[in-house]
């Protein structure tokens, strides 16, 4: 059951409408240049458009980034940090990454800074933050990486020789709530190279720019012991700060200037203070006592080793003695104290505890990570397509590109992103596997996740759920009801109660898009199903969504595994809900019947997908009445083993309808030799529905457990390590396609190269293959034993193999007996004292030595980590 901890009587007061605790939170995006929202160009090359050079003098329309900083709900009033270090060339106020045309393996943010804590109410957050204290390498990282091949790793900030000859700022930024609108914030710079060095700081205050296109100028004017900001919708709100060597004002408006040669119609823009503090030129700004963007300037000469503390408050109330140490000091220590009660309370999975000290801070900077990527998100399809009042109209190309069937779409919401540098947007399948762990921390925003994804203003009027800004016409696996039956059944065993309007909400609305899928991605009504990449990105021969072969049709064993998954999570709401509701039993028998038949066609249907010959499930291509199975052993084989669900007997015994209509419908199947999917009970009367029957259920797992197949030292690979020797290749149409396995960068430029499928270990369908281990355990129990690893005569339940896959997972961010963690590679950074605790959890990672790859922040869906 959940405590009843500080914390959680915050989140209790939110919920309960009595205080806003979320009224502020790390809801600035760390990159707002480069998205689709920004870019309103005629050929939709978003990179190009709005790129970094742009950002520190050209106002954004849809949103803000900076470094550590905070906003209001609806990013009127945004807080951030810039630094100068006495070197480089402009401020360093946001992060610095490649663009997709720039890295090697596309995208990359090249800083280095780390999520250390934070709490669902945002009431106590930490962040760090590392500053070189020579000139930030711009054009080496850029040109360097341009230069290698995807064959060769990527240059990183701390392989410069900037970084590794001249030491850092580190820079921990610390934010404590003494209510709900009333922030108090320390921050602690630390010259940790091995000489004096200089440094400005500039907590910075401002207004997002919403009078561009029509709205009220908001203003932040100089008051006593700091500034005041006064917005018509948001009301006023003081910062204060001790005093500084300067008070700078401008306005967030672009410097036309600059970017497009055209008179400013003032010297007050956006970049002013790059060129007051890099150009040491304060003068143009004197007298300049107010404007909608402000930062006290503080400068430090310190010495090797020595800190110094800057503290501010923000609030929206008079303060007496707003800055007092004493207050500060011990504010800050009852909040980390709460913190730590809070993630005491909350239950430990199995695997984490065989990590001995390690397990706690891996969960609790895994947990940071997922509450610091909240972000505020706004994007009106029709208003970006059309253009602006008063603003110059965009060209044709771009109201014709792309998103152009979704103009119902008007998103202007804090949502949970995969990577705010990275992935500054949501994904729809990202979103879900991130609402897991969201729900052992705040399952009330858990839950609101999963709904706004299905609300009228975000799904489509034909019942797609969107993709991603860069194509919400893309296609993601379906996995929303599997996670609105985990966030469910968590919120169940902590509280004690479950939320049936939720599961209500969600399963009206998934009627809707299970429609969808069924009329679009089953072209044949055969019950085996297409659906184009599905999130896998490379893991094919070519591009399932825009490269299949011309003339060919693509039946996809993941595409009709996935539906299968879909169609068991639906009937599990529906029999949860039909508990007290019958109802819902008529959908349930609907949902078991989808299922029954998706089961047979895939294990059964004239050219089953199944090949019998190698114990493995592949993709078919069809041309011209021929079949061609690609073979290719990856997790779009073993996707089938997701499919598999527990119908308890004591729920059945509430749904007598729906248990009759069950034993008649296996009757019938029965009597005219039609494929079954359950075949037995166990000893307690349960009832095992499963995709793939008993007998290819114990050949899939020989593979999944061989370690010269798909079981690596950290996990599940996504390709076999079989093709590293024994390549794929195929000839269609005079068209050779091939693929082998790659354990860890992608070698091709597909899907803009920035992802590998080919071979890495991905949390997310790791995740997935441990809860289909864990449900089959729940039904076997240990009477079913199998080799684990294969060869290796060890014999293991199918739970204790889900905890050694689960082990595997979690060593990937356990300190090993060199002292290294193997998601930092051979990164020297992380064996100094002083960095071995922090850890990044990336994207995706290497199969054979576990280093991270890709998003070097995508806390998202790796964020799973704290409930394995």
């Amino acid at each position: 059951m959940m405590m009843n901890t500080a914390e959680n009587q915050r989140l209790a007061a939110h919920y309960n409408g009595k205080k806003n605790w979320l009224h502020w939170g790390p809801y600035l995006s760390e990159r707002q240049w480069g998205t689709v929202r920004e870019d309103y160009s005629a050929d939709g090359d978003a990179w190009n458009y709005f790129p970094h050079d742009h950002a520190r003098s050209r106002a954004y329309r849809w949103g803000e980034d900076g470094i550590a900083g905070i906003s209001d709900e609806q990013q009127r009033l945004c807080f951030a940090l810039a630094f100068w270090n006495g070197r480089d060339p402009i401020l360093k106020e946001r992060l610095f990454g490649l663009t997709n045309q720039e890295g090697n393996h596309g995208e990359d943010v090249k800083e280095l800074y780390f999520y250390l804590d934070n709490t669902p109410t945002h009431s106590w957050m930490q962040h760090r933050y590392l500053y070189p204290c020579a000139e930030f390498p711009y054009q080496q990282l850029v040109e360097e990486n341009q230069q290698r091949s995807r064959q060769q790793t990527e240059l990183e900030l701390s392989d410069t020789e900037a970084w590794r000859e001249n030491g850092c700022f580190d820079i921990l930024t610390e934010y404590a709530k003494a209510d709900t609108d009333d922030c108090c914030i320390r921050i602690k710079a630390t010259n940790r190279s091995q000489a004096q060095q200089t440094l400005w700081i500039l907590p910075t205050l401002w207004f997002r720019n919403t009078w561009a296109v029509g709205g009220p100028r908001p203003t932040i004017r100089a008051v006593e012991k700091g500034v005041e900001a006064q917005h018509p919708e948001l009301g006023a709100y003081r910062l204060w700060f001790g005093p500084p060597e300067h008070l700078l004002f401008t306005e967030n408006d672009t410097n036309d200037a600059r970017l497009f040669g055209v008179d400013n119609a003032t010297p007050f823009v956006k970049d002013a203070f790059h060129r007051a503090v890099c150009g040491q030129d304060f003068d143009f700004l004197n007298g300049k006592n107010e404007g909608t963007k402000c930062a006290p300037v503080y400068h430090f000469t310190l010495q090797a080793g020595q800190s110094v503390t800057i503290r501010l408050r923000l609030a929206d109330a008079e303060v007496d003695k707003p800055l007092d140490p004493a207050f500060f000091d011990g504010l800050f220590q009852k909040r980390k104290k709460e913190a730590d009660e809070f993630y005491d309370s909350l239950p430990v999975p199995t695997v984490c505890p065989l990590l001995g000290k390690d397990c706690e801070l891996i969960r609790r900077q895994a947990f940071a990570g997922l509450l610091w990527s909240k972000q505020y998100y706004e994007y009106n399809v029709a208003a970006w397509l059309d253009g602006d009042p008063g603003q110059p109209p965009p060209p044709e190309g771009h109201r014709n590109g792309r998103n152009t069937n979704w103009r119902h779409l008007n998103a202007a919401d804090i949502i949970s992103m995969p990577d705010k540098w990275e992935y500054p947007w949501f994904a729809a399948w990202d979103l879900a596997f991130q609402c897991i762990p969201l729900a052992a921390l705040d399952p009330d925003f858990a839950k609101k996740q999963l709904l706004l994804l299905l609300r009228e203003w975000y799904m489509h009027p034909k019942g797609k759920v969107p993709g991603y800004e860069w194509s919400f016409d893309d296609i993601n696996p379906p996995i929303h009801p599997w996670a609105a039956l985990e966030v469910y059944r968590l919120e169940k065993t902590m509280t004690g109660k479950g939320d049936r309007l939720f599961l209500e909400k969600v399963f009206q609305k998934l009627l809707l898009n299970f429609t969808w899928w069924v009329t679009r991605e089953d072209s044949d009504g055969n019950n085996v199903f297409e659906g184009g990449f599905l999130g896998l990105d490379n893991i094919a021969l070519f591009d399932r969504e825009r490269g299949i072969p011309a003339g060919c049709s693509l039946e996809q064993a993941d595409g009709t595994a996935w539906m299968a998954f879909y169609c068991l999570h639906m009937l599990e709401i529906a029999l949860t809900l039909a508990a007290k509701d019958p109802a819902y039993e008529d959908m349930a028998v609907k949902f078991f019947e989808h299922f029954v038949r998706i089961a047979a066609s895939l294990n059964t249907l004239g050219d089953a997908l199944w090949d019998e010959a190698e114990g493995f499930f592949y993709d078919h291509l069809r041309h011209e009445g021929e079949v061609l199975p690609l073979r290719v052993r990856s997790l779009v084989g073993l996707s089938t083993l997701f499919g598999v669900t527990v119908l308890d007997k004591s729920e059945l015994a509430s749904v007598p309808g729906f248990a009759e209509r069950l034993q008649y419908f296996r009757e019938q199947r029965h009597a005219h030799h039609e494929y079954i999917v359950f075949e037995q009970s166990n000893e307690g009367g349960d009832i095992l529905l499963s995709l793939v029957p008993p007998e290819r259920l114990q050949r899939l797992l020989r593979s999944l457990f061989d370690e010269g197949e798909f079981l690596s030292p950290h996990g599940i690979r996504s390709v076999s390590k079989y093709h590293a020797a024994h390549p794929v290749e195929v000839s269609v149409n005079g068209q050779s396609f091939g693929l082998h396995y790659e354990p860890g960068e992608g070698e091709t430029g597909a899907f803009g190269g920035n992802s590998n499928w080919r071979g890495p270990i991905w949390f997310p369908m790791n995740f997935l293959l441990l809860h289909g281990l864990k449900t089959y355990q729940q039904f076997y129990g240990d009477s079913v034993k199998m080799e684990f690893p294969t060869g290796s005569g060890q014999q293991l339940s199918f739970g204790e193999a889900a905890g050694e896959i689960g082990f595997r997972l979690l060593s990937l961010f356990e300190e090993n007996s060199d002292g290294v963690r193997p998601v930092h590679g051979d990164n020297p950074l992380f064996r100094q004292a002083e960095f071995k605790r922090l850890m990044l959890f990336y994207e995706y990672f290497h199969a054979e030595t576990g280093r991270g790859l890709g998003a070097s922040h995508q806390t998202g869906w790796t964020g799973l980590a704290g409930v394995i």
